[in-house]
């Protein structure tokens, strides 16, 4: 494996295990760290299943494929475990928690990714949280609220991403993150991730957006396209804006693209 190559996605297979029900139907993907790749893709194609299938969700089941994180096998931790590996999830619809302070909330987290170190001081973790929620532009009282209990749509995505800046994890996989954000809520979201990106030029990001205009501001290595449960095209910026000006009424009824058919031609029937 390269020294750079941080997550291996092999020809991945899921389905929802409820229901017998196949979603994810061959995905291949590599990620180098310190690459910032997005998917798109239009409504169930996947993306989120194959979010939450990386970090680990009960509700799928993998049928086929491999994922190897920094060498590891991923399928084999349970959601805990990966998350204490350096795998981190912006959830679409953040759960909330009453009762719980985001600060106590980080705090127990940010232990637990210490394991064995010394118990933080909790005067140190102050002072950090208070940086962190800065520059997100967080008021500091927001640290006492309890987790996403009554927040609005915005205030929910800065605090997934906030505790992205906390626990500074080695792959950051955000699942529609712009989704409800107004254009004010969105580029302050997306100013904290490129502050965390610039502090840590090895942190990855796997992005998942239904919209081009997320990536007007965290600007993707590479851009992937999502139909029927598989990867179909894959390249620079250029996708995103020829989804926006186009859509996916192209990619309806499509039949799988090889290398030998010609990478990134969408077939239709």
């Amino acid at each position: 494996m390269s020294d750079t190559r941080i997550l291996k996605i092999e020809s991945l297979e899921a389905k929802v295990a409820s229901e017998n029900l196949d979603i994810l139907t061959g995905v291949d993907l590599e990620i180098a760290k310190g690459e910032v790749h997005a998917i798109m893709g239009p409504n169930g194609s996947g993306k989120s299943t194959l979010a939450k299938v990386l970090a680990g969700h009960p509700g799928y089941e993998i049928t086929a494929g491999k994922v190897l994180f920094r060498g590891q096998d991923l399928l084999e931790l349970d959601a805990d475990e990966r998350s204490l590996a350096g795998v981190f999830l912006a959830f679409q619809y953040p759960a909330e928690i009453p009762g719980v302070s985001i600060a106590n909330f980080l705090r127990t987290a940010l232990q637990a990714h210490l394991a064995d170190e010394e118990e933080l001081d909790i005067f140190d973790f102050s002072d950090m949280l208070t940086e962190r929620m800065s520059m997100l532009e967080m008021d500091v009282s927001f640290a006492e609220r309890h987790v996403n209990d009554g927040f609005s749509g915005g205030e929910k995505k800065r605090n997934e991403i906030l505790q992205m800046a906390v626990l500074r994890p080695t792959l950051a996989i955000m699942d529609e993150t712009d989704s409800g954000l107004d254009i004010d809520a969105l580029k302050i979201v997306a100013n904290g991730v490129n502050k965390l990106t610039e502090e840590d030029p090895e942190m990855s990001i796997l992005l998942i957006t239904h919209y081009q205009r997320m990536l007007n501001y965290i600007k993707p290595d590479f851009v992937h396209v999502m139909v029927a449960g598989r990867l179909v095209r894959s390249g620079g910026s250029e996708i995103a804006l020829e989804l926006e000006q186009d859509g996916y009424k192209n990619w309806k009824n499509l039949k799988r693209v090889s290398p030998s058919d010609g990478a990134g031609v969408p077939k239709t029937a």
